[in-house]
């Protein structure tokens, strides 16, 4: 039975929302910035707005074992929102939002979705917390190359 993932994640990166925008939609510049993204494939390229565009993503992490999905585009609000559906390895859906306040740009991604790799859910009940915690390691290293990239500074993650 598959298992069931939900994060909710925070960054707070001091930098024009656009350019942290462009940096997290521009996925296939992944690799170039944040560890952790060992591959992005362009499947699809979707609409004049990526609509209905697919990628594979390549993850690892400190864990030794890598996740591979793909990620259809659904929405695409400038400067706001980005949402995807995912399938292959993990299934599920992610949300990044934006928000600029006194140059201040607040992120935050939610990520639901469930493993589809059998060993991940047989030793779900053992391995979650790993799992949990796998995650949040990816997630901090996202927001340091990203700050790193922009030149920006890291206030939170």
């Amino acid at each position: 039975m598959a298992t069931q993932y939900f994060f909710i994640t925070h960054w707070k990166i001091k930098a024009p929302v656009e350019k942290v925008w462009e940096a997290i939609y521009h996925s296939l510049d992944w690799p170039d910035w944040w560890k952790g993204v060992v591959r992005v494939v362009e499947l699809e390229h979707g609409d004049e707005n990526g609509i209905d565009g697919m990628r594979s993503y390549t993850w690892k992490s400190k864990l030794p074992y890598q996740l591979t999905f793909t990620m259809q585009l659904t929405e695409n609000e400038l400067y706001k929102k980005l949402a995807g559906k995912a399938f292959g390895e993990l299934e599920g859906n992610g949300t990044w939002y934006f928000e600029e306040t006194d140059g201040i740009t607040y992120v935050q991604y939610h990520w639901n979705v469930v493993t589809n790799k059998g060993w991940m859910n047989y030793l779900s009940f053992l391995l979650k917390p790993a799992f949990n915690y796998n995650h949040n390691i990816v997630m901090r290293w996202g927001a340091e190359g990203l700050a790193k990239k922009l030149n920006a500074t890291l206030i939170s993650y």
